[in-house]
């Protein structure tokens, strides 16, 4: 149970860290668009970038992938941007049901590519013992991170959009951009020339 605790409390402070704030801003973006009665679809869009996420923890800690870590960390940022210029794209466009299969997929695809970026650091972690069972344990972690920011975003978006009455195209478009201008100064920092 201790092993449990401790890799499901690493997969959360793993997203919650405000020093790492790349997970919280791609759940953002990917949270903003949606209200309470969405539940389904971003819960569903959570769990497959989780899986994505595990995914690829699993390949590098089994030397299966192996990837450069300055790659890594140019495309995290890059899925952010991809993730916020659609939204401002598709704010305020009605919803068309052949998305929800590019959405599902480009959650999973960022998901791996997120994964690969906390890879080297929990291979240091596990060392070379059992490595599937922490990698579980840890997913667990991320999950429950992941639906606590989710529903702060939630929280804020309604809060947005009935006390201070802003539309949601608005809210997204607005919220969006300024994910975008953070982002910006994340891929100065991670640029690969």
């Amino acid at each position: 149970m201790d092993q449990f605790i401790f890799y499901a409390k690493l997969g959360l402070f793993h997203v919650l860290d405000i020093h790492a704030y790349d997970h919280i801003l791609f759940l953002v973006v990917m949270t903003v668009p949606y209200v309470f009665k969405d539940w389904k679809r971003i819960l569903t869009l959570v769990s497959i970038f989780t899986v994505g996420h595990t995914l690829s923890l699993i390949l590098s800690v089994y030397g299966v992938v192996r990837i450069n870590a300055n790659l890594v960390e140019f495309l995290i940022p890059i899925t952010i941007l991809i993730s916020a210029l659609y939204n401002l794209f598709t704010a305020g466009k009605i919803s068309k049901g052949e998305r929800v299969g590019v959405l599902f997929f480009a959650a999973l695809f960022f998901g791996l590519i997120h994964g690969l970026g906390f890879a080297s650091h929990f291979k240091a972690i596990v060392g070379s013992g059992g490595k599937l069972l922490p990698l579980l344990e840890f997913a667990v972690g991320i999950e429950g991170a992941q639906l606590i920011i989710v529903l702060v975003v939630l929280i804020l978006s309604f809060l947005i959009q009935t006390v201070f009455r802003f539309s949601k195209r608005d809210w997204v478009l607005v919220t969006s951009s300024m994910v975008i201008g953070i982002v910006i100064l994340m891929l100065r920092d991670h640029w690969l020339w």
